[in-house]
């Protein structure tokens, strides 16, 4: 059953709303960009991050220097469709793993 464009960018709007609250609330070096429908994340390496709403899949997709990755909304969450990964959560993991710092999203 597919989302109606809408509620999809309602539902993108609050979770990369969230995303920027998160990071303005913590004292780490993670710095971001938000230009319409991307969230650049740039970590203390100088490395990216980058989110982004796909309305014609009503899906988010993430980009790291580790892979790239296709997230759709299941059951209230946003979650990656070859892993079943929760995006929040793999969010976190790949800052970690990328600019070497802790946050949780």
């Amino acid at each position: 059953m597919s989302m109606d464009t809408s509620r999809f960018h309602q539902l993108a709007d609050d979770t990369l709303e969230g995303i920027v609250d998160a990071i303005d609330d913590s004292e780490l070096e993670l710095d971001y960009e938000q230009s319409g429908n991307v969230l650049d994340l740039e970590c203390i390496d100088g490395s990216h991050i980058v989110l982004n709403k796909q309305e014609a899949m009503c899906q988010l997709w993430l980009a790291t220097k580790f892979g790239g990755y296709r997230f759709s909304q299941v059951e209230g969450q946003w979650i990656e469709e070859r892993e079943g990964v929760e995006l929040l959560a793999f969010l976190s993991e790949s800052v970690a793993k990328q600019g070497g710092e802790q946050i949780q999203f």
